[in-house]
């Protein structure tokens, strides 16, 4: 497989298209949990400084009112992004006072689901709705799952090179359908082999005891507060983690074979009623506890590792989004916060994920069969759980293959795209960041789940202790780094005007809330 992907990388020289690789677009997307001094999820309403999270770009809230989700632009580096982040976390740590952000992506300490309060988004029928949207997802899988917090990176390429690129491949479709085309071939492929990132990147093997109620499952006893897999490497993305049974159990997953058929199959599942989801309710008592009683309330619901996204206008269905202008970008979702790191993500990653995404766009990507779907979930799934356990295998065509085997071959395969990305600077940055988690495939010990147990083996400390330490030593750092009086104040003013746009948007509803959801679905 190496030598095909030496001769696509030659070919790309020989185009004149490999320059145009450094024409991509990086964004972060952080989740944070704010915490109070006992290490509890912070009652406190989201901090009117930050600006109002349903028009802040750069702040906002996920399912909780502390939540916290950070967002960057699309950067044109992963030093640029990692930077901005850096900074919004610096500001947000201006305002705080006596809170800490969580920097684990399992939670604190959680009394009870009653701890953990919705998100608010003000009195516009548009922040009503995402309000009762997380309401439903605490009907339907409880509330704990969603505060759960992960790393997404969007990725994505100019059209310069995507032109370049249907030229050279003959293609004579429409650019936007092209576009879209490859960016699923792109899909199928991370989805492939997804289970590298739970094992390279996973950073949750262990879990406060209060997070499962003291059911252990497939789980092991730590210590007295903690539970663990001995060989987990993100029980994030495991079987205490969000899933979407429901869709499992009545035979709807998201189709990736084409953009067409992912609409059609998502649109599917939001107009399919569940009979479980009924006994909830819609409307109960005056209080909408769901949008609607169907397997979906809406796309978002849907939990995947990785998305095709579009930039929405206005109040506009994703779909619809995706129908109107095709793929714009890709979403990675299952990286989870790297508790070694005060971003929660660092340069190295982010370069090898570049390469990842290169890999994939150029390796063959047939349609997923329902056999390979079955073999991408549960290699999904038992990574999560036991990924770094000697002589794992993992399932490919029917065969159970060595993760460290396979992982192997993709790494190597990946080296031309690292070269090509190299090429021209003199630093060899995306060569190293490669080789750096090729070694924490032949050794497993490198990897950060791996070494979370390790850290707290050795200082005798549960999880909430290792968490809140790391969560203390990123806080000091953080708060000693100076920001920029320019930075600062222009996350001052975007904060400040999206206070203005959300009051301009509740003075702008026209129709009350019932009828505001009609019209959405009608749409």
């Amino acid at each position: 497989m190496q030598l095909q992907h030496q001769q696509i990388a030659r070919q790309l020289v020989e185009a004149q298209i490999a320059p145009l690789l450094h024409q991509r677009r990086i964004g972060l997307e952080k989740e944070c949990l704010r915490v109070n001094s006992e290490g509890k999820i912070a009652q406190t309403p989201h901090p009117s400084a930050l600006g109002s999270p349903l028009t802040n770009p750069w702040i906002t809230t996920d399912y909780s009112e502390a939540l916290l989700e950070l967002i960057t632009p699309p950067c044109s580096s992963a030093t640029e992004a990692v930077n901005f982040l850096r900074e919004v976390e610096q500001f947000i740590y201006g305002e705080l006072y006596d809170e800490l952000l969580w920097h684990t992506s399992m939670p604190c300490v959680i009394p009870g689901e009653s701890s953990i309060p919705l998100a608010r988004y003000g009195s516009s029928n548009a922040a009503t709705m995402k309000t009762v949207y997380r309401r439903g997802l605490g009907y339907r899988y409880g509330r704990t799952m969603q505060v759960i917090a992960g790393v997404h990176f969007n990725y994505s390429l100019d059209e310069t090179l995507w032109q370049a690129l249907q030229r050279f491949e003959g293609d004579g479709q429409p650019l936007q359908a092209y576009i879209s085309a490859r960016y699923f071939d792109l899909l199928r492929n991370m989805l492939r082999i997804g289970w590298l990132i739970p094992y390279l990147f996973g950073a949750s093997p262990a879990v406060c005891k209060s997070f499962v109620g003291g059911e252990m499952g497939r789980l092991e006893s730590f210590d007295e507060f903690t539970f663990y897999a001995p060989y987990a490497t993100s029980l994030r993305m495991g079987d205490i983690g969000y899933q979407n049974n429901k869709e499992n159990e009545n035979g709807i997953k998201a189709n990736y074979d084409s953009l067409a058929r992912y609409v059609e199959s998502l649109e599917r599942a939001i107009e399919t009623p569940c009979p479980e989801y009924e006994k909830i309710g819609v409307k109960v008592d005056g209080e909408y506890r769901q949008l609607n009683a169907n397997i979906l309330q809406i796309e978002n619901e849907y939990y995947s590792t990785v998305r095709p996204k579009q930039l929405l206008q206005g109040n506009e269905k994703p779909v619809r989004a995706l129908q109107r202008d095709g793929v714009r970008y890709i979403e990675l979702r299952s990286l989870d916060v790297n508790a070694f790191d005060p971003q929660g993500i660092n340069e190295e990653q982010l370069r090898f994920l570049e390469v990842l995404m290169l890999y994939c766009l150029f390796s063959p990507s047939p349609p997923i069969s329902a056999v390979e779907r079955r073999e991408i979930d549960f290699n999904e799934l038992e990574t999560a759980h036991r990924g770094r356990q000697p002589g794992f295998n993992l399932m490919r065509c029917g065969v159970a293959t060595p993760l460290r085997d396979w992982a192997l071959e993709v790494c190597d395969a990946m080296l031309p795209y690292a070269q090509l990305l190299d090429e021209g600077t003199g630093e060899g940055e995306y060569v190293a960041a490669l080789q750096l988690q090729r070694e924490s495939v032949l050794n497993p010990d490198l990897t950060p789940s791996a070494r979370m147990l390790a850290e707290m083996r050795e200082r005798g400390e549960s999880f909430f202790a290792f968490a809140r330490r790391r969560s203390q030593q990123h806080q000091r750092w953080l708060s000693e780094l100076p920001l920029s009086p320019e930075r600062r104040e222009i996350l001052r003013q975007e904060a400040e005007h999206s206070r203005q746009r959300q009051r301009q948007i509740e003075e702008s509803d026209r129709v009350d809330f019932d009828t505001y959801l009609r019209d959405y679905f009608a749409k």
